[in-house]
């Protein structure tokens, strides 16, 4: 990895190896809450398919829900609440992670900016002059 490679570079002065640091941390952040996104989008196309699903079932059907190892019979309309609820939880969840998401991503490009500009800085003074 290039950062890695910088980072054992002792040339490189602490506050600019504290920066590719963060840099890296940042990165795993946000690939963290993009796994989390895929995550709550999986479970609203769950709870969606499960209440599409109910539309066809009449109201007299049984209706069977896992409750850990068990399968336990409900009601019809005590199921499409509990669906209903699933998904204002996870739309809620699913507008923070975007907002995570796009911190994380703006302040990486601007970390970027930094180091860029530092590297560009120190490649700059390290070159001999006249050529």
């Amino acid at each position: 990895m290039v950062l890695g490679n910088l980072m054992s570079q002792p040339e490189i002065p602490p506050w600019l190896r504290e920066q590719l640091a963060r840099f890296e941390q940042l990165q795993q952040n946000l690939q963290a809450v993009l796994a989390q996104k895929q995550q709550v989008d999986a479970e609203l196309s769950e709870a969606d398919k499960a209440l599409e699903e109910l539309k066809n079932v009449a109201d007299g059907e049984q209706i069977y829900k896992y409750a850990g190892s068990l399968l336990i019979k409900v009601s019809k309309d005590v199921i499409s609440k509990e669906l209903d609820e699933k998904k204002e939880i996870s739309s809620t969840r699913q507008l923070v992670l975007a907002k995570q998401e796009t911190r994380l991503k703006d302040s990486i490009k601007e970390l970027q900016v930094k180091i860029d500009d530092a590297l560009k800085g120190r490649a700059s003074t390290s070159q001999p002059q006249g050529e």
